[in-house]
């Protein structure tokens, strides 16, 4: 089966209800991920703040769009909002496609490298565990999948802003980041300059800098490390809550 990878540029076009499809059916929340609906808002141009929004989609030879991935091209460094893969096409290196043809996108924008967040097992709860059971993923494998891609857990506190229990912040996730450069380390403003840009599409300019600045203030130093994927910072393993 030939597989090609592609660019969405019409707001029209019908692989994106399919790739809404592929993404409703592939996570446990889908309420958290940006709404299929918005797909043809992002791919026309729309959007807050300083980043450039692309979709992609994966096609076999009769144009069936097997998977597609939503990410955004920011002033230092590209983010990853979703990729997914239709639960009968896994297996067959489609990710590891997309994967590539975003990194490509990144590469030929002149950015450092791509940033992603992934939900950590161990701060999971059961019936979040079981609802993404019944999607047929699990969060172990996700985050091996992804050290297989490239990616590295950055090791520092990150919760997302809002999400969470009342609006709170959403702690149940690690910022990962694939440096096209191969390095073990990141620059602390990288990271905080990614997500203000990053964040400013959602809650405003001044609500993300704030962010930004108290993330800064949480990592400590101005290089932080990359660790396996597979692995949560040492700040959620030393048993800390906030």
């Amino acid at each position: 089966m030939t597989v090609t990878v592609r660019r969405v540029t019409d707001p029209h076009d019908p692989a994106l209800t399919t790739f809404g499809q592929i993404q409703e059916r592939s996570y446990y929340a889908p309420d958290m991920l940006i709404p299929p609906a918005a797909f043809p808002h992002l791919v026309a141009g729309g959007g807050r703040g300083p980043r450039e929004n692309r979709i992609l989609v994966a096609q076999d030879e009769a144009g069936r769009v097997l998977g597609g991935t939503v990410f955004h091209l920011l002033p230092r460094a590209g983010f990853s909002s979703f990729l997914a893969v239709a639960p009968e096409a896994r297996g067959r290196g489609i990710s590891h496609l997309l994967h590539a043809a975003r990194l490509s996108e990144v590469r030929g924008a002149g950015l450092a490298g791509l940033f992603a967040d992934s939900v950590y097992a161990g701060r999971q709860d059961a019936a979040e565990r079981e609802a993404e059971a019944r999607t047929g993923t699990d969060p172990e494998s996700r985050r091996r999948a992804l050290h297989a891609l490239g990616y590295r857990t950055v090791d520092l506190p990150y919760w997302q802003p809002v999400g969470g229990p009342d609006g709170g912040p959403l702690t149940d996730l690690d910022l990962l980041y694939h440096p096209l450069n191969g390095a073990d380390t990141v620059p602390t403003d990288l990271v905080t300059d990614t997500l203000r840009a990053y964040w400013t599409g959602w809650l405003g300019q001044d609500r993300a800098s704030r962010e930004a600045e108290a993330l800064a203030q949480r990592a400590g130093s101005t290089t932080l490390a990359l660790l396996p994927a597979t692995e949560t910072p040492a700040y959620w393993r030393d048993g800390e809550s906030s």
